[in-house]
């Protein structure tokens, strides 16, 4: 026994010498490489502080970066840019010159030999060491090449329902992974109608919601490109479409339609053209059902199209009072609803059927239950005004407060909104009771 706990101390130090060793190596390996990365910044500072000090032609220096260029390339208006900068501007979706302005025919970049051949030559006229060339910025970059190959999908989608599929099933991925392809939907008048042709007719809704639910997800890809919010929306298929899959099609669908509703409604006007064309009612429906995996984009696309007065009446009338108020019972994404709520009782048809389904104690219980400020807050928004015009909602807050003093409570602790609002239901209650006094006596 005494011999094999000997062993197996002896073993333990050769494993903890071994230990040492490795981190020894690591540390120095640490220590290395830190001082390459010191001795490489160091160099660099030095390499700029001495461009500083001379002075550099400026066709020598990036018309984005105003650095001396290491790598400069021409672009199809014969203007020269240093590599990774203009990758980077063409990375971001832009397809202009960033000097002139002009569209560009295609996104090649072809190497500029003769200014990098005068620029090495002025380095050496003076006596400095031109860097090296940085790495091409590939990652997202779309080249005519990956142009072409998108041209290539959509030309599918007026082919075979096989081939409709597997190529729908592409650009989704490819507008999902690289923001430069979505880009390229702005730039030509066919693409959106190649792109939606085959859920033109209600058959290919119904019948194939695979491919419904690829079409609909890219049109929620291409929405979130800045620039194409306002194209998307007022080409005449889409928002009608993005209605329909809220009704149909998998949940995965329904989900990805309202998504791109709220992200379409980034814009005003949109929000406008959107309630317009009947969306509010669709939204409200998923809503009601409750399906967990929609719950999130349905309650934001509510949100942002509630935001303008214009869309509020047309909320209240297709049942959105009702159904948030079911939810919120069932404390249901709370916060989204309060917030969507709180849009909605500043129109005067909300007031009743606020009054009528129990509005007023559900609104106290949150009070009284939640910690969180702005939910509470947008409960005493909410109740300031329904009493504001409803005298059986000001009795009911009134016998509520006598009991627990939740008003009270709110307008001493709560945020500095909400705090002004407690206190101005407070007012209406004392006022009243006066009121109520005089009238008796």
């Amino acid at each position: 026994m005494a011999k094999s706990e000997a062993m197996g101390v002896s073993d333990g130090e050769v494993l903890i010498e071994k230990g040492n060793n490795n981190n020894n190596n690591a540390i120095q390996a640490l220590t290395a490489l830190k001082e390459l990365k010191l001795k490489k910044s160091k160099k660099k500072r030095a390499l700029s502080s001495q461009f500083d000090q001379l002075n550099v032609p400026d066709e020598f220096r990036c018309p984005i970066s105003r650095e001396i260029m290491k790598d400069p390339v021409v672009l199809s208006t014969g203007q020269t840019y240093d590599r990774p900068f203009i990758q980077k501007w063409l990375k971001e979706g832009n397809r202009t010159c960033p000097q002139t302005q002009q569209v560009l025919s295609h996104i090649e970049l072809t190497p500029n030999h003769l200014v990098r051949e005068l620029i090495l030559q002025w380095c050496k006229d003076h006596g400095i060491e031109l860097p090296p060339p940085l790495q091409d910025v590939n990652d997202g970059f779309v080249t005519d090449a990956d142009r072409n190959h998108l041209n290539m999908l959509l030309d599918k989608m007026s082919s075979t329902l096989s081939e409709q599929k597997e190529a729908a099933k592409e650009i989704r991925m490819l507008t999902k992974r690289m923001p430069s392809f979505r880009s390229f939907f702005g730039e030509s008048t066919y693409a959106l109608p190649q792109l939606l042709g085959p859920l033109t007719t209600a058959e290919s809704l119904e019948d194939h919601p695979d491919l419904q639910e690829d079409l609909i997800t890219t049109i929620l890809n291409l929405s979130i490109h800045d620039s194409n919010k306002k194209l998307i929306a007022e080409f005449p298929a889409v928002i009608p479409l993005l209605i329909e899959s809220l009704q149909c099609g998998t949940i995965e669908t329904r989900a990805n339609a309202a998504a791109a509703l709220f992200t379409l409604s980034a814009l005003d006007e949109n929000k406008l053209l959107i309630a317009e064309l009947g969306a509010l009612k669709p939204l409200i429906d998923l809503l009601e059902q409750g399906h967990e995996t929609a719950m999130k984009d349905v309650t934001s696309a509510l949100f942002n199209l509630c935001k303008i007065r214009e869309n509020r009446g047309i909320a209240v009338r297709d049942g959105a009072v009702k159904v948030i108020l079911e939810k919120l019972k069932e404390r249901v994404h709370v916060s989204e609803l309060l917030a969507i709520l709180a849009f909605l009782s500043t129109h005067h048809l909300a007031i009743d059927e606020l009054e009528n389904l129990g509005s007023v104690d559900c609104l106290l219980s949150i009070i009284s239950e939640s910690s969180c400020e702005p939910d509470r807050e947008n409960c005493i928004v909410i109740l300031h005004d329904i009493c504001g015009y409803s005298r059986f909602a000001l009795k009911e807050v009134r016998d509520e407060e006598k009991e627990k003093g939740i008003i009270s409570n709110l307008a001493e602790n709560g945020t500095s909104r909400a705090r002004r609002k407690a206190n101005g239901l407070l007012n209406k209650l004392r006022l009243n009771r006066r009121i109520n006094y005089t009238h008796t006596a």
